[in-house]
């Protein structure tokens, strides 16, 4: 990915959100912030699912995959784009920026593969309860997540190997705050169809199975929860639901107005303000959608804390 000679550029200039200091001392402290609540609240999930052996359960073993995708995907890019706002020096190396550009396509990618992963745990517990340690077993509960990686690795080495080959002779000011692939190829003074078109397939690929996947199971789900007689019962089962539905929601909405369109559509303000939301506030939020309202959770964070209280008392 390092080579240049298909490119006169030996860097590029990330333009960021805005030009306005004031407003970058703001966005400074704001996406700080962000970035630390981001950084407790999911290591601190992986953590606390780690420590205590009730939640070695497969609804949890996939949060805590969660917790690394979104954890990962903050940490890629929030430290430099808050070392943009704060410095004068606005460049990324070439390496760095596909490197950037890599990792980010491959967390989005295997992060739709999880979450219907997760409708899919979800679907076996509600409607079949009784198979269900037998269905979600901790080998395809591997499977699963193994299958996440590697198409989200596979469809990512191949978008950024082909960007990577076209030529860049024009401007090197990237219109975002990060190296993202449709801002990138703006730069491009090559022919980029058949690129525009790979991303189109892939990113249509992953979205439509992953739809029908969440779909099916969460149909089935419902059909389930109206037999159900009990009105607690009901309730019970919704609440099981509808933090990861909140999730889903808010993840396929933003990923979805970013990705699925061609670059001449590209416009700065709304996919900047888009892009600001899947990167930073759903990493953020999703420990408090998924998890911290979880009572099973909380009840685990007490023993966990218990243990190390009795463990010093016992020095």
């Amino acid at each position: 990915m390092g080579s240049r000679n298909n490119t006169n550029i030996p860097d590029f200039i990330l333009m960021g959100l805005t030009d306005s200091e004031e407003t970058q001392c703001v966005l400074f402290l704001l996406f700080l912030l962000m970035y630390l609540i981001s950084l407790l609240g999911n290591a601190g999930m992986i953590l606390i699912i780690h420590l205590d052996l009730q939640l070695h359960t497969p609804m949890y073993f996939f949060l805590s995959h969660l917790s690394f995708l979104d954890l990962s995907n903050s940490t890629i890019i929030i430290p430099k784009t808050l070392e943009n706002l704060q410095t004068s020096n606005k460049y990324i190396s070439f390496i760095g920026c596909f490197t950037q550009m890599y990792f980010c396509a491959f967390l989005t990618v295997s992060e739709f593969f999880l979450l219907s992963s997760m409708a899919y745990d979800r679907y076996v517990a509600i409607c079949n309860p009784l198979q269900y340690p037998v269905v979600m077993s901790r080998r395809l509960c591997s499977t699963l997540i193994t299958v996440s990686y590697l198409i989200g690795g596979i469809e990512s080495l191949a978008i950024v190997l082909y960007i990577n080959s076209l030529h860049f002779c024009n401007s090197n000011v990237i219109s975002h705050f990060f190296c993202d692939i449709t801002p990138v190829l703006a730069l491009s003074c090559t022919v980029t169809l058949s690129i525009e078109i790979m991303i189109i397939i892939f990113a249509s690929f992953n979205v439509m199975f992953t739809f029908i996947t969440i779909s099916v199971s969460y149909g089935s789900i419902l059909c389930t929860i109206l037999k159900i007689n009990s009105t607690s019962g009901k309730h019970k089962a919704f609440s099981t639901c509808a933090s990861h539905l909140l999730g889903i929601s808010i993840f396929y909405g933003t990923t979805i107005f970013i990705y699925i369109k061609p670059k001449k559509s590209y416009s700065l303000g709304k996919d900047q303000v888009s892009s600001v939301f899947y990167t930073m506030v759903v990493p953020m939020l999703n420990p408090f959608i998924y998890s911290l309202r979880n009572r099973e959770v909380k009840n685990a964070l007490i023993r966990v804390m218990q243990k190390r209280k009795c463990s010093r008392q016992l020095k």
